[in-house]
């Protein structure tokens, strides 16, 4: 069965996730960035979100999660809950 690990930074507006995915792209530490400005609970892990199958996460993040590139900043995903820098750890497909 399929499976990701991923981690990533929630915020209210998507020019605040264009903004934090600049400076990710410039060598700004993804961990430090989602501990600094995550409204998810889970920012304070560097915003790791641990190991999840298809449909345990909202669509549009899942969507994301489960065709993305490992390794690269995907965002900004919009969802019920903000604006996603969404960066996908591992997969099993």
């Amino acid at each position: 069965m399929a499976s990701a690990a991923a981690r990533h930074i929630l915020v209210a507006s998507e020019a605040d996730c264009a903004t934090l995915k600049k400076q990710i792209e410039e060598g700004a530490d993804f961990a430090e960035l989602a501990k600094q400005h995550s409204k998810c609970p889970s920012g304070g892990d560097g915003g790791a979100l641990g190991t999840f199958g298809p449909g345990q996460m909202v669509k549009e993040f899942d969507e994301v999660v489960f065709s993305a590139p490992v390794g690269e900043v995907q965002g900004p995903v919009k969802t019920q809950f903000g604006y996603h820098l969404v960066e996908v750890t591992a997969r099993v497909d």
